[in-house]
């Protein structure tokens, strides 16, 4: 983390000096007033500097960001990276060529960057953010996919009064499965199994 001390007149002046050397602004940094000076008779006799400690905030958003372009560019493809905030939760939207080298077989690949994107954004930072890595509206089709298997599975455990067991897949597409299912009375859902094989199950 860098970090500078300043001095000015003032504790502003100070302030402003370090923002200055550190080339960025007010809301980029952390600011601990070391000793705030006094004015002094006639603001010139008796006068003492004022001293800050100002320190570079580590932007987790901006990292995770990088950490992103990072991560597509060592895979040999180049991609565009649209971020959304919304409260503690960040939705990175890729695009360009060669998406479905990122996707991968059933959103796999997807998935992996997603988990190391959300360590990257986590990693030593004081926000908690969960995190969607989606590419070219891919997670809006997987869901409206798993949706529909929801559906067929549930008639197929109806139809032969057994359970069944679904492929594995991650938690948050497990939970897609489970709210697909829920408003119907004629089946229950579990997962079963232990990561990354857990799976879902339905039951009659």
């Amino acid at each position: 983390m860098r970090e500078i001390t300043a001095s000015g007149q003032t504790v502003e002046e100070a302030v402003q000096s370090a923002l200055e050397q550190l080339d960025t602004t007010r809301d980029h940094v952390e600011v601990e007033v070391i000793d705030e000076g006094k004015k002094g008779l006639l603001g010139v006799f008796g006068s003492k500097k004022a001293f800050v400690k100002v320190s570079m905030v580590k932007n987790q958003i901006e990292e995770a960001e990088a950490f992103l372009k990072d991560v597509t560019r060592n895979m040999n493809v180049q991609a565009d990276v649209s971020t959304t905030v919304s409260e503690n939760h960040v939705t990175f939207d890729l695009s360009g060529d060669k998406i479905a080298v990122l996707i991968g077989k059933r959103g796999q690949t997807l998935n992996a960057i997603q988990y190391l994107v959300h360590l990257a954004i986590n990693k030593d930072g004081s926000q908690y953010y969960s995190v969607t890595v989606d590419a070219e509206g891919y997670r809006g089709r997987r869901k409206a996919t798993l949706e529909a298997l929801a559906h067929k599975m549930a008639d197929k455990a109806l139809r032969y009064d057994k359970h069944v067991a679904l492929d594995p897949m991650p938690a948050f597409e497990r939970k897609i499965i489970h709210n697909a299912l829920q408003q119907n009375d004629q089946v229950s859902t579990h997962s079963d199994g232990v990561e990354p094989h857990r799976r879902i199950v339905i039951t009659p």
